[in-house]
């Protein structure tokens, strides 16, 4: 039996930490909490988790710094992270979602939900590829195995979820695909995902993997119908 995952919920409202931790406790989680951004980073330094529940308004250190923090350092840069977020505006949770985040909610939300979409997260960077061939299209290399993506020999920072829709794509290049048809595939046990969040996902991948991202290469439009890869092997 794999040993429960072990989740940290920081956010400076105690009464919502208190009674997220409590519902995540009810699934089996491990679960620890900061109030603020500082006391945060220092828990993650010291700790292991598997999982980061991040407010996006903290004293001291913003949820939206630290998430920076995380994403820009190799021992946190594929550390799974779910935004909390008041603010309802679609800018505030697409600027989330280009930081790094794997997903976000909007206060108030209901524990069930957060329980669920922890677990669809937790469950997409569980997902390893079964085979150990490198993936290689142009300059492009995707490493089944390793979990990584390179460009010309340097590696580029990826989301689980950000190498699982590039390996989707890559796989199938060629082929076109709707927004609904990618969440199907990527987000398919998730009830909640909106269809502007593919365009959010192809745009952080572009950054990564373009020399200019708007004129793309690899990642290509088809307007009014989707995406697709393109390019030889």
């Amino acid at each position: 039996m794999d040993p429960p995952e072990h989740i940290l919920v920081v956010d400076d409202e105690a009464d919502l930490v208190e009674l997220v931790s409590y519902n995540l406790k009810k699934e089996g989680f491990i679960v620890d909490s900061a109030l603020d951004g500082e006391v945060a980073i220092n828990k993650i330094k010291k700790g292991r988790y598997d999982l980061i529940v991040l407010d996006l308004m903290l004293p001291g250190l913003q949820g939206m710094e630290l998430c920076r923090i995380l994403r820009n350092d190799p021992k946190t840069e594929g550390l799974p992270i779910i935004m909390l977020t008041a603010k309802g505006e679609e800018v505030d949770r697409i600027l989330g979602l280009e930081m790094g985040a794997d997903d976000y909610m909007i206060k108030p939300f209901s524990p069930r939900e957060l329980v669920t979409r922890v677990k669809a997260v937790l469950r997409r960077s569980a997902e390893k590829p079964v085979t150990e061939k490198i993936l290689k299209i142009g300059e492009l290399e995707i490493n089944r195995e390793r979990y990584t993506v390179s460009i010309k020999g340097k590696p580029v920072k990826l989301s689980a979820t950000e190498f699982k829709l590039l390996l989707y794509l890559a796989e199938k290049r060629g082929k076109v695909f709707s927004r609904d048809q990618f969440l199907d595939a990527i987000w398919r046990d998730e009830a909640f995902v909106e269809l502007r969040t593919v365009d959010v996902h192809i745009r952080r991948l572009r950054a990564h993997i373009e020399e200019d991202p708007a004129n793309p290469v690899y990642i290509k439009t088809l307007r009014g119908i989707g995406y697709y890869f393109e390019g030889k092997m």
